[in-house]
């Protein structure tokens, strides 16, 4: 059951990981130039460029590195290290998830096509990413 979830936790951060890859390295992929990506994936009012290729490269990182912590919590040995990062990780894409539905963030983050990808993807996305963490670190730290 811990590979199970571990791994429908994973795969989605693999694929954020490979699309930030591909941006660190000018890659417009789905948009058909930078002003569109960036409108797609990023959101800012006006925004015309996409941030820095290095951002991109160190998202690429931070995504495949959760992911990788995913798997890890798959293992069934408690391991407090992974514990307290499993619940770090829960909370960041928890956070994130909840700060998508919120007023504040709509106001910070208004361009479209972002906002509607947002609202159907990005968001409910980091939520079940936070859950999926949550749980593998509860089931992990578990003792049965």
């Amino acid at each position: 059951m811990l590979a199970g979830i571990a791994s429908l936790v994973f795969v989605p951060l693999l694929t954020i990981a490979i699309a930030h890859l591909m941006w660190s390295f000018g890659a417009k992929f789905p948009a058909q130039d930078e002003a569109m990506l960036a409108k797609t994936v990023v959101g800012r009012p006006g925004i015309e460029k996409m941030p820095s290729r290095w951002m991109s490269f160190l998202v690429a990182l931070f995504a495949l590195a959760a992911g990788i912590w995913a798997l890890s919590l798959s293992d069934p040995t408690p391991d407090l290290i992974l514990d307290i990062g499993g619940v770090g990780l829960a909370l960041v894409f928890l956070a994130r998830g909840i700060a998508g539905f919120t007023s504040g963030w709509r106001q910070r983050f208004p361009e479209e096509p972002f906002r509607t990808f947002d609202r159907k993807l990005y968001s409910p996305l980091s939520l079940a990413i936070g859950l999926g963490f949550a749980l593998l670190t509860l089931l992990n730290a578990a003792p049965f």
